[in-house]
Formats: C-alpha cells, sequence, structure tokens
C-alpha cells in the first residue's frame, strides 16, 4: 500500500541555560563573572532521501523530537549544542506548516529546517559592566519550536497514464515496463499509483499508473481525490481510452469526463501535452480501430488555434493518437518512441509548444512563507491590569527567572529601551500596576 499522506508532531531541542558564576582562585581575591553560554537546542530538519519511496515510516512513528543544548558551566565554559535531528521524506514531498509556510522538496539532498532549536541563554559574564560588576543573574535557554506538520507525497514522474476505471492502463504499464500492478475485470481494481521505468538510447523514463478517475473525482468522489495529485508532477499525459469498453458506456463521453476532471483539479493539467493511447485493439477489427483513431486525429488538429503571420514561435502538435493493444503488443514501440519524443532532454523553457515550461519549477525547493509580525502591541485588560504581546517581549520574559531581582532589574531596563514602558505610559500605566508578558504577570514599578 502505497502512503501518501502523514501528520508528525516535530519538537526542536530547547536551548540550555546561561551559567551564574564567579572565578574562585588562591591567590585571587574578588574574582570576577565567569558564567558560560548555554548551547543551542538542535534543530529538526526533512531531508530529501532518494532511497525512500512513500511515507510509510511515519506511520509507525509520528512524533520527533530534537535533543535540548547543554547549560553553561564555570571558567566560561560553554555549553555543547544540541545535534540535528534528520527526518528523511522521499522526493516529491510537499511540506505544509501550521503557519502556512510550505515547502516542496523534489531535489534528492535538499534540507529544510522545520523546528529551529531555542537559543542557549547567556551567562553572567556577558552582562558585566561598568556599573554593573557582579550580575548574579544568567539567562534561561529559550524553548525549541514545536508543531505539527502535514506531509503530503506527489509521484515524480514523467509520464502519468489516466483514463476511466478498466480503460487498461495497468496492462499497458505492465507490458512496456517490469512493474507488476494487479490487474482484473473488475473496475477499481488499481487502488494504488504504480510506477514503471522504460529505457532507450542511454535514457529512462518514469511512467506513472494513476488509478482509474470517475465524474466527480476532483470533488471527492471514487478515487480521484486521493490520487489525482500524483498527476501534478508529470511533464506528459497518456490519455488511456478503451475502443470498445465492455459495461457499453461511449469512448467519447469517457474521454471528456476524465479531460473535465483534470481541469477542475488543476488547470496546470489542462495545458500538458497529450498522447492518447486507443487500448485494446485486438477486441475490435483492425479497420474499426484505424477509423476511429482517424476520427480523433482530425478533431485533435481541428482543435489546433490558428497561427497569425506574426507568431513566430514553434508550431503546436497535435496530440498523437496510437492504437494500442497489451495483449499482442500492437502500437507498444510506437507508444514508447512517442514517449521519448514528447518528453525531451533539453530544458522545459526551450519547448514551449510541448507545454513542458511549468516542469522547471519542480526541479527546484520552492518555500512559500506569509510574511512575520515582529512587532508588539499593549492593551489595557482590567483596572491596573495591561497585557503586553509580541515575540520580542515573549522571548524576553522566557530568557530570565523573574524572582531573581537583578534579573527583573534587567528586565526593566530592557523594556524601557524597546519603547514598552513609554507606550504603556501613554495609555495610562502606573508604576505597580501588574503587567502580563508571554502568559507571565509581574508587578512592574520601573522607577
Amino acid at each position: 500500500m502505497l502512503y501518501d499522506k502523514a501528520r508528525i508532531h516535530v519538537h526542536a531541542g530547547d536551548g540550555g541555560n546561561g551559567c551564574m558564576s564567579f572565578r574562585r582562585e588562591a591567590h585571587v581575591p574578588q574574582g570576577g563573572p565567569d558564567g558560560g553560554d548555554g548551547g543551542r537546542g538542535g534543530d529538526v530538519v526533512l531531508v530529501c532521501d532518494d532511497s525512500l519511496r512513500d511515507l510509510q515510516v511515519f506511520k509507525r512513528s509520528a512524533h520527533y523530537k530534537a535533543q535540548r543544548g547543554r547549560h553553561g558551566e564555570g571558567s566560561q565554559r560553554e555549553g555543547a549544542d544540541g545535534p540535528t535531528l534528520e527526518v528523511r521524506v522521499p522526493p516529491g514531498t510537499e511540506v505544509r506548516l501550521d503557519d502556512g509556510t510550505m515547502h516542496d522538496l523534489t531535489v534528492p539532498g535538499r534540507r529544510v529546517v522545520v523546528a529551529e532549536g531555542g537559543l542557549g541563554g547567556r551567562g553572567n559574564r556577558r552582562f558585566k559592566s561598568s556599573t554593573r560588576q557582579s550580575p548574579r543573574f544568567a539567562e534561561l535557554g529559550l524553548p525549541g519550536e514545536e508543531r505539527w506538520i502535514d506531509l503530503r507525497l506527489k509521484l515524480l514522474a514523467d509520464v502519468g497514464f489516466v483514463g476511466v476505471p478498466n480503460a487498461g492502463k495497468s496492462s499497458l504499464l505492465s507490458v512496456m515496463t517490469r512493474a507488476a500492478p494487479k490487474i482484473a475485470s473488475y473496475p477499481f481494481t488499481t487502488l494504488e499509483p504504480q510506477l514503471g521505468t522504460i529505457e532507450a538510447d542511454g535514457r529512462q523514463l518514469i511512467l506513472a499508473d494513476i488509478p482509474g478517475l470517475v465524474e466527480g473525482a476532483s470533488e471527492g468522489v471514487g478515487l480521484g481525490h486521493d490520487f489525482l495529485a500524483h498527476v501534478e508532477r508529470t511533464r506528459l499525459l497518456v490519455h488511456v481510452l478503451d475502443l470498445e469498453p465492455l459495461d457499453g458506456s461511449d469512448p467519447e463521453t469517457n474521454y471528456e469526463t476524465i479531460e473535465r476532471e483534470l481541469a477542475l483539479h488543476d488547470p496546470r493539467l489542462a495545458r500538458l501535452p497529450r498522447i492518447l493511447a486507443l487500448s485494446k485493439a485486438d477486441l475490435v477489427a483492425p479497420e474499426d480501430a484505424e477509423v476511429v483513431a482517424e476520427l480523433w486525429r482530425e478533431r485533435f488538429a481541428a482543435e489546433l488555434p490558428e497561427r497569425e503571420e506574426w507568431d513566430d514561435r514553434p508550431p503546436q502538435v497535435a496530440t498523437p493518437v496510437v492504437i494500442t493493444s497489451s495483449a499482442t503488443h500492437l502500437g507498444l514501440d510506437d507508444l514508447a518512441k512517442e514517449l521519448f519524443r514528447r518528453v525531451p532532454l533539453a530544458a522545459p523553457e526551450t519547448a514551449p509548444d510541448l507545454g513542458l515550461a511549468d516542469a522547471q519549477d519542480l526541479a527546484e525547493h520552492r518555500v512559500f512563507r506569509p510574511a512575520r509580525n515582529k512587532g508588539w502591541t499593549v492593551e489595557e485588560i482590567g483596572e491596573g491590569e495591561w497585557r503586553v504581546s509580541g515575540d520580542a517581549v515573549d522571548r524576553l520574559i522566557l530568557r530570565h527567572d523573574l524572582e531573581n531581582d537583578e534579573a527583573l532589574h534587567h528586565v526593566e531596563g530592557k523594556l524601557h529601551r524597546m519603547g514598552v514602558i513609554r507606550a504603556l505610559e501613554e495609555q495610562g500605566f502606573e508604576p505597580g500596576d501588574d503587567v502580563e508578558i508571554g502568559g507571565v504577570v509581574f508587578e512592574l514599578d520601573p522607577g
């Protein structure tokens, strides 16, 4: 079974605490502060690994936590950073974070940090100054990021076989490649995408058999809702059409149904080049198959847009029509040659007439990240009660032990320099009022 969806929880390592220490040696009276910094927590990193094929490993383990950084020590000894935790995913994995950020991992070896380790706290030697000779506080390490992330695998294939159930896609794939999909005479025999490889003249193409689609597939009907996504990364589609369906359905209606569902799922799919493979030709008379093929060729030729005289772009090519039979191997060589011709070695942008321009984007690691709000806000939540919200002030509170008078005085000084105290006073704050920052309520008296 192909596992193409997973939801995992990642937790980066917390930062190590800074150390509060003073130099203590013989013959060195009144040694100064020498507390070392804490180490940084380990990141959680997703790595694109070509040896993996699906997301099955995440069915057994859904929680991943990196190690924290070590605490600082005296004698200016800094804590070691926590090791990076690598989580391997197969090529073609789309990663969606809870903040809306998306990562598209398509190239083996690509790495993306999905949870950053917390920063280590600074030791007390960092706070020594001309007015503070013996600081008796140190920073705490910040907690590492933790979040749930959604993984979705979209197969990386050059060619996708699409069609209604029992159109003959699996039979074509099994004969043209070494793949061994399940083949039977009932609908929805194929319950998961199958991959196969063909080779010629030192080149290889990956073919994907997409489970049969039905009307409404783009809205979740049948198997299409789960597997239409696997067509997105293909560069060429082979529409497999049964010449004479055993269920008595109309081939032209079947063709229109699949094309409509592909376009509804993703407009890009409607622009991909096509090959029409008329399957199961062994079940009809050869002359009848040729008549049907000629009608489809005339239809595709008529659908080509008329070219203006000034248009110097390469002419568009009509959709090829190939008569095939998996039982007699009729037309399979012609189909293979057409596949290699339509998926060129050249970069996609050099062949716009084949509709491959969008495929270039798939070879790169793309990141879509919403803008981050770095400010802070002040609001009155009651009589003599205030709340300050924002990443910068939250981190400031997390870094310090507010039970320590020196640490509290240091925090008040930072709030002054950040302009928070001024903003509070402009809204009616008075010394001694309660202030909530980062979920911690304390009496603030800047003096």
